[in-house]
């Protein structure tokens, strides 16, 4: 007798997957309420957020994954078209990265983190794998397009996490060693002309990364205020709503790409545990739904996202506690915006999809 799936995976939600994204997603209210000085309304617009994104999530997770592959060219063209578009009509301050058409107001960039790795991952299902070297030049040029339409913008960290959602399907796909070692090589031997390529800020904010101090007001600043606020925090931190540096504003962007050194100074290091463990619980259940994917599409698709989310945490922590550049990387579902929070749901729902399904198919 075959046991009917409970109301949860009728729904296509993953129970274990969205209670972890509950918890974070709670710890991330929490610690905001503090770093945007007690502002009920950011508050209230970012619980508005995650409403939606949950939505979203909820939606996508009805959609199964073959259809899925079938929607990622499509999606793949229109985020491509949009980021061309962003070089012509284009807003922002400093950096171009944003249409807006009036009622509606967003970074296409944001799509092709969903786009790039689905329509890998579709490219790379369909092929004989191990990927022979022109499946693979193909799918590298299918994520060098949009990345560097996107470094022109100029948004070094969005490409960074496109790139990276793009790299994690050929990866899991089994790409060979030698062709990873060889890769890497010639990457070294290049970084010299990718250093003459890069914007004058972001070269300073690698000269900064080595030596902080040789501009403590200027691009240093960033650093050396965060690095200050985490360390400050101490074992236990200085508690809820009392952290002297985002208090007194020392630190900038502190509801945004900073608000991990206002959590640390908060709730110190055991804070920061429990933070580690929520995400751990995404990334665990991620990567379980990658495992026991029943088809190649879904399984590059999974894994792609899972460890994309994880070079969104590694380089944002990275990032403020002095170890890597500057390059704004939000920390996912902790820090303020609305963007970023709701593509990052939406994968969340993408991964239900996969593993919901793909019970349907086994209780059948």
């Amino acid at each position: 007798m075959i046991r009917s799936p409970n109301l949860l995976y009728r729904l296509h939600i993953d129970a274990p997957l969205l209670g972890a994204v509950l918890v974070t997603a709670a710890l991330g209210l929490v610690v905001l309420y503090s770093a945007a000085d007690q502002s009920i309304d950011k508050v209230m617009q970012q619980g508005l957020r995650i409403l939606l994104g949950l939505t979203c999530m909820v939606a996508i997770a009805q959609v199964p994954p073959r259809r899925l592959a079938r929607w990622a060219p499509a999606l793949y063209v229109l985020g491509t078209f949009m980021l061309v578009l962003v070089l012509f009509i284009g807003h922002g301050r400093g950096a171009t990265r944003w249409l807006d058409f009036g009622v509606v107001r967003f970074q296409p960039s944001e799509i092709m983190k969903l786009a790039v790795p689905l329509t890998v991952a579709g490219f790379m299902a369909d092929k004989v794998l191990p990927p022979t070297l022109k499946t693979t030049a193909l799918a590298l040029a299918v994520v060098g397009v949009p990345a560097f339409l996107i470094i022109d913008q100029p948004d070094l960290g969005t490409a960074i996490l496109v790139s990276a959602s793009g790299l994690f399907v050929l990866f899991f796909s089994g790409v060979s060693w030698r062709f990873i070692r060889n890769a890497v090589l010639a990457g070294i031997v290049a970084l010299p002309g990718f250093w003459f390529t890069m914007h004058d800020y972001q070269q300073q904010r690698v000269r900064t990364l080595f030596d902080p101090s040789q501009d403590p007001l200027g691009t240093g600043y960033h650093i050396i205020q965060a690095s200050i606020a985490v360390g400050s925090g101490g074992i236990s931190g200085k508690g809820w709503l009392n952290g002297t540096q985002s208090h007194l504003e020392f630190i900038p962007e502190r509801a945004t790409d900073f608000i991990f050194a206002v959590y640390c100074e908060e709730f110190g290091f055991l804070g920061v545990l429990i933070l580690l463990v929520a995400y751990s619980l995404v990334l665990v259940r991620g990567m379980r739904i990658a495992l026991e994917a029943q088809e190649m599409f879904g399984r590059l698709t999974a894994a792609s996202l899972t460890m994309t989310l994880f070079i969104y945490i590694f380089v944002n922590m990275g990032m403020v506690s002095g170890a890597l550049p500057v390059v704004g990387v939000p920390l996912p579902m902790v820090s303020y915006g609305g963007t970023s929070f709701v593509t990052i749901l939406t994968s969340f729902g993408i991964l239900m999809s996969i593993h919901t399904h793909r019970k349907f198919i086994a209780e059948t």
